[in-house]
């Protein structure tokens, strides 16, 4: 039984729903910090994706801090519900705040290059 699911209708490439998918599950408390999860070839074969995917989220959520690979033991959940959900949460407000960024630029008559410069010199 999967730990998760993919949707073939869902526009959102696999890897974003995979990611998506185990965020949520932890946020909620299907996934608790300490679980392990199903190797990269296992979940792949589970869902019917690429071994590379799956492979691609477990060392984006790793980085993240959301998962902890032990070499010849596998991947486990490292991070609270809490801290799953704010890192989710955290993505959606700065994808946000870009698009409210880039639509006013667009609106001021703005290039993303200005936009950019205008960023760096700013933060210097």
């Amino acid at each position: 039984m999967a730990v998760i699911t993919i949707d073939s209708h869902d526009p959102r490439p696999i890897y974003a729903q995979i990611e998506h998918a185990l965020r949520a599950a932890i946020a909620v408390g299907r996934l608790r910090v300490g679980d392990r999860l199903p190797t990269v070839r296992e979940l792949a074969v589970d869902l019917r994706v690429n071994a590379n995917t799956v492979a691609r989220v477990y060392t984006d959520l790793e980085r993240a801090g959301v998962l902890e690979t032990r070499r010849g033991v596998g991947s486990f959940i490292a991070a609270t519900a809490e801290r799953a959900r704010s890192n989710e949460r955290k993505s959606r407000e700065l994808n946000a705040f870009a698009t409210r960024v880039l639509a006013d630029a667009d609106r001021l008559g703005f290039t993303l290059d200005e936009v950019l410069g205008a960023l760096r010199a700013h933060r210097k």
